[in-house]
């Protein structure tokens, strides 16, 4: 059974679509992270999950069932900039709770119990003025825990913090998920947080679901051509070959596990090679290294440990990215 489901659903701004989604779910229990560019529809998918917003066509189920605002107790929603109530942080913690009847003495407990297990404590006594806008996202998440939901929903939930606040409110997220059956889904900017934390990391593209991982998506115009011909796309400072019978505003994938990587260009059948330096590494779950060079556009590569080692490959050593027409997703 899924949580928290959209189905169906194609959502428009002035007659504008600005999210289409066959199925979308959260799973019972899982952190699902969605990430894309700014524009993708990432903010706009959590407010119809949230039921902030009704799709223009299409369903929002939970636990199989029409969603509605009774229903709506059951998920919540901390937005990127959480707007926090007059009074004290204590107070802001305390109203969902005074609102659901909850007695005094539990609130309490509730409350240093939450703001505990968020390293909130020494913020209990001060107000909106005497706190700074990552800890202001800090509290805002705290509030949301204090309830207790079955779905919490986090757009952008550490983009005011620093690195150390960031993974420290990722730790609390895991042991929170760890104590209870929660599932989260998280918009987030940062890949690595994403690939690190979430149990399912989803792309968005123009409001639309990517059939590829997150990385190297780009939007691009393509020329008018015959089917199956060969196009050459400008990206960045860069023309990629990719085959596709489209034409017109689409979506340019190139997966990173089709990219070869070497330290100089290989002779091979690929029609895009491109050199350029390594940018960063990032080691992922299972072994698996993400490799980001700037080769005249940014692009992300995966290597195994053994390969990244073999060659010899560290930030701003020189790189060579090959991978065929062939594997250019075009959507």
């Amino acid at each position: 059974m899924q949580v928290l489901e959209l189905r169906g659903v194609r959502h428009r701004y002035d007659g504008r679509v600005v999210l289409d989604l066959e199925r979308f779910a959260v799973p019972p229990g899982a952190l699902i992270a969605i990430v894309g560019p700014n524009g993708a529809g990432k903010s706009t998918l959590l407010r119809l999950l949230a039921l902030l917003e009704r799709p223009s066509e299409g369903a929002v189920l939970l636990d199989g069932r029409p969603a509605d605002l009774a229903l709506r107790r059951r998920v919540t929603l901390v937005e990127q900039r959480p707007v926090l109530l007059r009074g004290t942080t204590r107070q802001n913690l305390e109203f969902g709770l005074r609102v659901r009847g909850i007695r005094r003495t539990e609130v309490n407990r509730l409350v240093d119990n939450v703001a505990g297990r968020l390293g909130i404590t020494p913020l209990l006594d001060r107000r909106r003025h005497e706190l700074s806008d990552g800890e202001v996202q800090r509290i805002a998440v705290a509030r949301a825990l204090a309830v207790e939901p079955d779905v919490l929903l986090l757009d952008e939930p550490a983009s005011s913090a620093d690195r150390a606040a960031a993974q420290s409110l990722y730790h609390a997220l895991a042991e929170e998920r760890a104590r209870r059956p929660l599932a989260v889904c998280l918009a987030s900017h940062q890949l690595e947080d994403a690939y690190r934390w979430a149990d399912d990391v989803r792309a968005l593209a123009d409001g639309r679901l990517s059939p590829v991982t997150p990385e190297n998506l780009f939007r691009i115009e393509l020329p008018v051509g015959a089917p199956g011909d060969l196009k050459h796309v400008r990206v960045g400072n860069v023309e990629i070959a990719a085959l596709t019978d489209k034409s017109g505003p689409a979506i340019l994938a190139v997966p990173p596990t089709d990219i070869l990587v070497s330290r100089e260009p290989l002779t091979s059948s690929a029609r895009n090679v491109f050199c350029g330096r390594v940018t960063r590494l990032v080691h992922q779950r299972g072994g698996a290294v993400h490799v980001t060079a700037d080769v005249g556009v940014e692009l992300v590569a995966v290597v195994t440990e053994d390969a990244a080692r073999d060659l010899g490959l560290t930030p701003g050593s020189p790189v060579a990215f090959a991978f065929k027409a062939s594997a250019v997703r075009v959507f």
